[in-house]
């Protein structure tokens, strides 16, 4: 009798009507709800990103001697300019160019990134400054400074991922 049960199970199965998902089924749908195409784009564009400001403020910091302070919120505004299009035009696919639109839209996120940029500039000076690392060097170079960066960059990251999905790009 039991066999006869799951012989039916198996076959409902095969034939997509069982309403009922296994456990693994269920774990898949979860993942594929958390790890989509936008997530995806979203994490490259951040790379991209990421990659622009760290650029940017190496080429500040290392070769043009600029205070940290200064590279930080230069290669921040550079980075949040970039973000601004790749989140727009890659991540959100969001191809409404209104005038109107764009300045509520670019405002929106310039608010929001500075928000996250006072974030990021607070969290720099209390890894450099206060827990004095600084101090950290491999051969000529500040490695404290840049494992700060490192650290600010991925918690900024996840703050600008939810600024941009909730409240910037989101449908209306």
């Amino acid at each position: 009798m039991q066999n006869q049960q799951n012989l039916n199970q198996q076959k409902l199965g095969q034939q997509g009507s069982n309403p009922q998902k296994s456990k693994p089924q269920k774990e898949k749908q979860q993942k594929q709800r958390w790890i989509n195409a936008e997530i995806i784009a979203y994490v490259l564009c951040g790379v991209l990103t990421t990659l622009v400001d760290w650029l940017v403020f190496a080429l500040l910091n290392e070769h043009l001697k600029t205070d940290y302070r200064v590279a930080t919120a230069l290669s921040w505004l550079c980075a949040v300019i970039f973000a601004y299009i790749v989140n727009k035009l890659v991540v959100f696919k969001n191809y409404q160019f209104q005038p109107a639109r764009l300045f509520k839209e670019w405002w929106s996120f310039f608010a929001a990134r500075a928000v996250s940029g006072v974030m990021v500039m607070v969290m720099m000076v209390f890894f450099v400054d206060v827990l004095l690392w600084k101090n950290i060097y491999l051969g000529n170079l500040t490695l404290g400074v840049y494992l700060a960066k490192a650290i600010v960059s991925v918690i900024n990251l996840v703050v600008n991922y939810v600024f941009s999905k909730w409240w910037i790009f989101k449908n209306r």
